[in-house]
């Protein structure tokens, strides 16, 4: 089979975080980066075939290039899902085969599906019949004990054999009985070592790398050995890490905004939110951590998480928020 046609690098990647990245997130991340990769929250096939898909699946047209992340093992399900993502114009649809939480594990999906790469297989190839878009797969390096490279190697090469081209790899095995989601992302050891041994055995395939990454220097190493690096929860905790990406990462000559600059830049999108009906809690919960390690973070993140909740709340508590802060200079 012919493999799926492939976005341009996914040099940088955001990774898809339930409760997290929502589509306010991801548009403050836009702003901050022109070219990182941005990726949804993992949402059901269940979800959108039964419950309000429009919901889960709007977003702004600014947060392109961006990828729909969908839990299933129904191919048919799934391409059903997918057709919906290319429809809605995602630019990509992605099948997590790495989350490892029990609810998921009932629903035979995630991490699970590791153990079953024909059948993970199967629904790439459903979903890749369905749509014009890429199908890419996001997984762990391993589960429990089925965590030899031979296995990692038998399930990439059956999955890529059905049309993928794109492996995000969580650089950790995971375990699904005995340890929590949180304790599944920090426990395991990170085995970088197996992710760059993927892409010399697959040189044809694009592998990117996630699991631990926390710079921008950290992932110009990685870069050297794979094709691209997804960035998590530092992503969200202190989203400023992204500023410098596009001329570090991309060779982007544009000028990248100062903290300052991207709160004023987010206030056109919370009025229209707000005026959607939107409480502004929904958008500045996304943004806590821009003053991260920064003379004022306390009190920003203080004025914000106290007002940003109130009954009229609007755009002035940002500018409020701000005055804790000092200016940028960069």
């Amino acid at each position: 089979m012919n493999l799926i046609p492939s976005h341009p690098p996914r040099t940088l990647c955001i990774a898809p975080m339930m409760d997290w990245t929502d589509r306010h997130c991801r548009y403050f991340h836009r702003l901050l980066s022109k070219n990182a990769f941005l990726y949804t929250e993992m949402v059901t096939t269940g979800a959108l075939i039964h419950g309000d898909h429009h919901r889960f699946l709007q977003y702004h047209a600014a947060e392109h290039p961006v990828a729909l992340q969908l839990g299933g093992s129904n191919p048919r399900e799934l391409a059903i899902c997918a057709k919906m993502a290319e429809d809605y114009g995602y630019d990509e649809v992605n099948l997590n085969v790495g989350c490892p939480s029990d609810r998921v594990q009932n629903g035979r999906f995630g991490a699970c599906l590791m153990a079953e790469p024909e059948l993970v297989a199967e629904c790439v190839a459903a979903m890749a019949a369905a749509v014009t878009i890429p199908v890419t797969v996001k997984s762990r390096i391993g589960i429990d004990d089925k965590d030899s490279y031979e296995e990692l190697v038998h399930f990439v090469g059956t999955v890529a054999a059905a049309g993928c081209r794109t492996f995000i790899i969580h650089a950790r095995k995971a375990w699904l009985s005995g340890l929590s989601p949180k304790e599944n992302r920090e426990i395991p050891p990170l085995r970088y070592d197996v992710v760059y041994q993927l892409k010399i055995d697959f040189p044809h395939l694009d592998i990117i790398l996630n699991g631990g990454v926390t710079s921008l220097a950290q992932a110009e190493v990685i870069l050297q050995q794979v094709d691209g690096v997804m960035i998590g929860r530092e992503a969200y905790q202190n989203p400023f890490i992204l500023a410098e990406a596009d001329q570090r990462l991309f060779a982007d000559s544009r000028a990248s905004l100062s903290r300052s600059e991207a709160v004023h830049a987010l206030l056109p999108y919370i009025s229209g939110q707000l005026a959607l009906g939107l409480r502004l809690h929904s958008v500045t919960r996304h943004i806590l951590g821009l003053f991260h390690e920064q003379y004022g973070a306390r009190g920003w993140r203080r004025y914000l998480s106290e007002h940003a909740n109130k009954p009229g709340a609007d755009e002035a508590v940002l500018l409020q928020a701000l005055k804790f802060t000092v200016p940028d200079v960069y």
